[in-house]
């Protein structure tokens, strides 16, 4: 069971964290690209507003989006607004959530995301710990992959090695980082491929981040990961 009330902390950090760093641009490098293709940093902060939006939803008990086209148009409505509106947006949504967050609830119930997803409520204030992190790295801004606590990139890896555990379209991998830490996913039979390297180029890759040249393969070549 995730400890929501350690993520909540966690999140409150890398919230802050985030909006320090944004604070200190201006309203053209809202407007430049990010590193998410076709999307600006006005795009990311507004995704990051709408996101929170979208998480009172699903703790609330409604539809997180009331569909995929409205969720885009949401994004592409808001991605061209200033900086102080676009930090204020994610001042205040985050604030919404923090408060929907602290009201007596089971953290034990399921609950309804995107396109059917089911997880626990004790798990959405990881999800949107990764939403604010792997965003700010997608800003462009100075924060990498290894500026993120290690804590959290471990546990991203997981939940990512999860998500492709079983999946037909990828071969059975074992993942490793120095230190020991070891991640399974892909196929259940078959030999495993092992792939090597740092935790920070090991997230990247699964995450979509990185093309995972900084990755040692043994056993054959680095498969092509399905999309997420």
């Amino acid at each position: 069971m995730s400890d929501h009330v350690h993520d909540l902390a966690s999140l409150r950090e890398a919230t802050d964290r985030l909006l320090d760093a944004a604070a200190k641009l201006d309203n053209a490098a809202v407007a430049e690209p990010s590193r998410l293709p076709g999307w600006t940093r006005g795009h990311v902060f507004a995704h990051l507003a709408r996101n929170a939006d979208a998480l009172v939803n699903v703790l609330e008990g409604r539809p997180m989006y009331a569909s995929a086209e409205v969720r885009d148009a949401d994004i592409e409505r808001d991605a061209p607004r200033p900086l102080d509106v676009q930090l204020a947006d994610v001042r205040e949504t985050w604030g919404h959530l923090q408060e929907v967050a602290a009201a007596p609830a089971d953290w034990t119930r399921t609950v309804t995301l995107r396109n059917g997803v089911t997880d626990s409520a004790s798990r959405i204030p990881f999800r949107r710990l990764v939403e604010i992190e792997l965003h700010h790295v997608d800003l462009g801004i100075g924060y990498e992959l290894e500026d993120l606590p290690a804590e959290f990139t471990a546990r991203e890896i997981e939940f990512l090695a999860d998500r492709f555990s079983g999946h037909d379209g990828l071969p059975p991998l074992r993942l490793a980082a120095p230190g020991g830490a070891g991640w399974a996913t892909g196929r259940a039979e078959g030999e495993p491929l092992t792939v090597t390297g740092t935790a920070p180029d090991l997230l990247g890759w699964l995450a979509g981040r990185r093309d995972g040249s900084a990755l040692q393969c043994t056993g054959g070549p680095l498969p092509a990961l399905p999309p997420l």
